[in-house]
C-alpha cells in the first residue's frame, strides 16, 4: 500500500471523531483520496515504481485470468468497506455484482496489498484483522516490495490460517477458480539476487482462531 499520512488540518484536529456516513460524505468532495481508520480520515500518498509494478502486473494477471467469469478484478481506486472502516485496497476481487455509479464495495472475496515500509504495519496487522472480521474476505494476499514472496491468509474449518509464499510457489485463489505461480506477479522487477533468495524470507505467521 502507498504511503499514508494523518491529516494534520486544524479543522480535522478541532472536530469530534468522524462516523463512516460522515467520512463518506466528506471524502466525495476531496480531490484526494483518504482512508477511514475508524476515527479520521487518512491520506494517501504516491508508491514507488516498484509498487506501480505489482500493481499493474496484479491487474493483467488476476484481471485476465477472471475473463468470462462472476468475478471481477478492481484497483486501488475502488474503496471497500471492511469492519466500519474504509480502504483503497492495492487490487480486490468481487463475485457480486457491481453498478457502474458504485464507489464503495462491501463484499470483496479476495483482497491484495502491496507493503511499503511506512504501512507494513498497518497491512500486516490493522488490515489483517479487519479483513479477518469481514466474512465476506476469504483471502488476504500480502505482496512483498522488494523480492517475490507473499503472506496469505485464509479462512479454513473457522479458523484464519496464513502461510509463507516464495518465488517458486503457485497462488491459489479457489475461491474465485484461479491460480497463478507467483512469479508472475513480479514480471519485468529488476529484483536483486539477493533479495529475490533472502535467507531470511517473511516470518510464518501464527495461525489464530477468530475472536469470539
Amino acid at each position: 500500500m502507498p504511503s499514508h499520512a494523518k491529516i494534520k488540518a486544524m479543522n480535522f484536529a478541532m472536530r469530534k471523531p468522524m462516523t463512516l456516513d460522515e467520512f463518506l460524505a466528506w471524502e466525495s468532495k476531496q480531490e484526494l483520496r483518504h482512508e477511514f481508520d475508524g476515527d479520521q480520515p487518512v491520506a494517501m500518498t504516491g508508491g514507488t515504481a516498484a509498487h506501480s509494478a505489482i500493481q499493474a502486473n496484479l491487474a493483467i494477471a488476476i484481471g485476465g485470468r477472471l475473463r468470462g467469469k462472476p468475478c471481477r478484478f478492481y484497483g486501488s481506486d475502488l474503496k471497500i468497506e471492511v469492519a466500519g472502516h474504509i480502504r483503497y485496497p492495492d487490487g480486490f476481487v468481487v463475485c457480486s455484482p457491481v453498478t457502474n455509479d458504485a464507489t464503495v464495495v462491501r463484499d470483496p472475496v479476495v483482497i491484495f496489498e502491496v507493503l511499503s515500509p511506512s504501512t507494513s504495519s498497518t497491512d500486516r496487522i490493522t488490515k489483517n484483522r479487519e479483513y479477518e472480521a469481514t466474512p465476506p474476505v476469504k483471502r488476504y494476499v500480502i505482496l512483498e516490495q522488494d523480492r517475490a514472496a507473499a503472506t496469505v491468509f485464509a479462512r479454513s474449518s473457522g479458523d484464519w490460517i496464513g502461510h509463507v509464499l516464495t518465488d517458486n510457489a503457485v497462488l491459489s485463489m479457489p475461491e474465485i477458480g484461479i491460480e497463478l505461480p507467483l512469479a508472475e506477479l513480479y514480471e519485468g522487477l529488476p529484483l536483486d539476487s539477493t533479495e529475490a533468495k533472502d535467507d531470511n524470507p517473511p516470518e510464518e505467521p501464527a495461525t489464530h482462531a477468530p475472536e469470539s
